[in-house]
C-alpha cells in the first residue's frame, strides 16, 4: 500500500471556540467549511502552550515545553530533539516548509528537507523574557494594547506580504511536486501567521462582516481587580492602562480578525485549488491546525498568554482515510500531532521516539475512546513563574505556584467564570487533579530551568549584538539559473516537464 502525501495548514492564533464543529456558521470560510466536511473535527484541541514558539517546537515535536526547553518565544529550539519532519523525512519522505514555524537557534530546518520562505520572527534570543525582574515591560517587543486601538483596514501589511508569499510558493511548490520526478511522499507543510495580530484586514474581507452580530465579546471587561492574578499580570504586561479600550475598539478589533479568516481561507483555498487541479487530492492527508488562540476581549483580555478557552483552545481537523469525517469532543493536544502524521504515514516512533508526550489522535477518529488528561504549560511574558493546566473529562484545573489553584466545569460553565477550587462539594475533584499535577511536574524545579534559560540567553544575547553581527535568521535560496529557460537545458524537455498534466 502507498503511502500518503501530508499536507499540514497552520495558522496563528486561531480562537478555536470559533470552531466548534468546523467554522462557525456565520463565519465566511467556505474552504475550511468545505474541509470539515471530510475532516475528523476535534472540537476540544488544546495548545501544549498558548504562544508562537513553545506552542510549536511542541507541535512538531511531541514535546512539552518543559522537556523541549522551548519556553518562550527566544528559547532556542534544540538541533537534537526530533521533530516529525525527522520521522518522516528519515522513513523516506520529502519534508518542505512554506511560512512561519518561528525556529530560534541557527538550526532553521529542524528535519525539513526545504524551506520556501523566511520566517516573520526573528530567529535569537532577542525577545527573553526576565523572571529576575518581575513586572518589567521590554517596551520595543511586548504585545500593547495598539493592536486594539489601531485596529481598522488596510491593503497591505507585513504580515499580509508574508501570507501573501507564503500561500505563492506553497501553490508553486504543490505544482512542483506533482511535475517532479522524484518518486517519494511528499510532506508539506504551510504555515501562515493570520489572523495574529494587528488587527488589520483588507476592505474585501472586512466588508463581509459589517451586520456580523459578533463583534462585542460574550463576557464583557471585568475590573482589575476582579481578575484572577496571572490575567492581571497579563494586564500589565500589555500596558493597558495606557489605553482606553472602547466598545468601538473592542468591534473593531473583532471585525478584522473575522476579516482575517476569511482572508486565510482565500489563501487556503488557493493551495487546496492547486492539489485538487494536479489530482493529488485523494492520495493527501490535510491536517488543519492553530499553534494557540486569541481572547478577542472576553473578560478584557486580548492576544494569548493563558489557560482559558479563547487563548488555549485551537481548532484542528483532520481529513484522512481511515479516520471517519465528524466531531469529537476528546480532549486532545497538538503534542499529538507528531505521533499523529507518523501514524498516518505507517511510522512506527514507538522505538526511535519513546519520550513523545503526545498520543495518535487516529483511533479517536476510529470511534475509539481516550482518558488520558490534555497538559497545558505557560513558562513566557506576563508569567513570573511557570503555570501549569490539566483538562480532562468536563474539568480544567490550573496551577501556578503564585497563585491559588483553579477549577472549572467546562460544560456547565463555558465562559470559565465560577472557580470552583474553593467550594467545599468539588473538594474530591480538585484533589484527585492536584494529584495528578503533583505526580507530573516539579514547579519548583521547572521554575529553575526557566531562569537558568533566560539568564544563560540574555549572556549570549547581548554578547552577539557587540561588534559583527551574524544573524540565525533563514535565508531562501533562490536557482535562478536552475529555474524556467537556460541554456544548459533543452527547451522541449523544459517545456514538456513543466506542463500538467501532459498530453492533454
Amino acid at each position: 500500500m502507498s503511502r500518503p502525501n501530508i499536507l499540514i495548514i497552520m495558522v496563528d492564533q486561531l480562537n478555536g471556540t470559533l470552531f466548534p464543529d468546523g467554522p462557525a456558521d456565520w463565519l465566511h470560510a467556505p474552504n475550511l467549511k468545505r474541509l470539515a466536511a471530510r475532516s475528523t473535527r476535534f472540537a476540544n484541541c488544546y495548545t501544549a502552550s498558548p504562544l508562537c514558539a513553545p506552542g510549536r517546537a511542541s507541535f512538531m515535536s511531541g514535546l512539552l515545553p518543559s522537556r523541549s526547553r522551548v519556553y518562550d518565544n527566544a528559547a532556542e529550539f534544540a538541533a537534537d530533539i526530533p521533530t516529525y519532519a525527522h520521522h518522516l523525512r528519515r522513513a523516506g519522505y520529502q519534508t518542505c516548509l512554506a511560512g512561519k514555524m518561528h525556529f530560534v537557534g541557527p538550526d532553521q530546518m529542524h528535519g525539513f528537507e526545504e524551506r520556501l520562505t523566511t520566517d516573520i520572527y526573528p530567529a535569537d534570543f532577542g525577545w527573553t523574557p526576565d523572571y529576575r525582574k518581575p513586572g518589567e515591560r521590554i517596551e520595543w517587543w511586548y504585545h500593547n494594547m495598539g493592536s486594539v486601538t489601531g485596529a481598522g483596514v488596510a491593503e497591505i501589511s507585513n504580515q499580509m506580504e508574508y501570507d501573501d508569499e507564503v500561500a505563492y510558493e506553497a501553490t508553486r511548490k504543490v505544482y512542483d511536486l506533482a511535475r517532479a520526478k522524484d518518486s517519494r511522499p511528499w510532506c508539506l507543510t504551510v504555515s501562515f501567521t493570520h489572523p495574529h495580530d494587528p488587527y488589520v484586514a483588507r476592505k474585501k474581507y472586512w466588508d463581509l462582516y459589517e451586520d456580523c452580530e459578533h463583534l462585542l465579546p460574550e463576557v464583557p471587561a471585568m475590573k482589575y481587580e476582579d481578575h484572577d492574578p496571572h490575567s492581571q499580570r497579563i494586564f500589565d504586561a500589555n500596558d493597558w492602562r495606557s489605553f482606553d479600550i472602547t466598545d468601538d475598539h473592542i468591534r473593531r478589533a473583532r471585525r478584522a480578525y473575522f476579516a482575517n479568516i476569511s482572508y486565510l481561507d482565500d489563501k487556503i483555498g488557493e493551495v487546496l485549488e492547486a492539489l485538487d487541479g494536479t489530482r493529488q487530492t485523494e492520495d493527501t492527508v490535510i491536517l488543519f491546525v492553530s499553534d494557540h488562540g486569541d481572547m478577542l476581549g472576553e473578560r478584557g483580555l486580548w492576544f494569548k498568554m493563558s489557560f482559558y478557552e479563547g487563548s488555549a483552545r485551537v481548532p484542528m481537523m483532520i481529513a484522512a482515510p481511515g479516520m471517519a469525517p465528524g466531531r469529537v469532543d476528546t480532549p486532545v493536544s497538538n503534542i499529538d500531532v507528531c505521533p499523529t502524521l507518523c501514524d498516518l504515514a505507517g511510522v512506527s516512533i514507538d522505538e526511535v521516539a519513546p519520550w513523545i508526550s503526545g498520543q495518535s489522535v487516529v483511533p479517536l477518529g476510529q470511534g475509539a475512546s481516550r482518558e488520558a488528561p490534555v497538559a497545558m504549560e505557560y513558562a513566557a511574558e506576563a508569567s513570573y513563574a511557570p503555570l501549569v493546566s490539566l483538562r480532562q473529562g468536563k474539568w480544567k484545573f490550573n496551577r501556578c505556584a503564585l497563585d491559588p489553584d483553579q477549577l472549572f466545569d467546562l460544560e456547565a460553565d463555558p465562559h470559565e467564570l465560577t472557580d470552583l477550587a474553593g467550594d467545599p462539594a468539588h473538594a474530591e475533584t480538585l484533589a484527585e487533579f492536584s494529584d495528578m499535577a503533583d505526580a507530573r511536574w516539579d514547579l519548583d524545579a521547572f521554575d529553575g530551568q526557566v531562569r537558568e534559560s533566560q539568564a544563560r540567553r540574555w549572556v549570549v544575547y547581548e554578547a552577539l549584538r557587540q561588534g559583527g553581527y551574524y544573524p540565525w535568521d533563514y535565508q531562501p535560496l533562490k536557482k535562478a539559473s536552475e529555474r524556467y529557460m537556460r541554456n544548459h537545458m533543452d527547451l522541449n524537455v523544459v517545456e514538456d516537464d513543466a506542463r500538467f498534466p501532459r498530453g492533454e
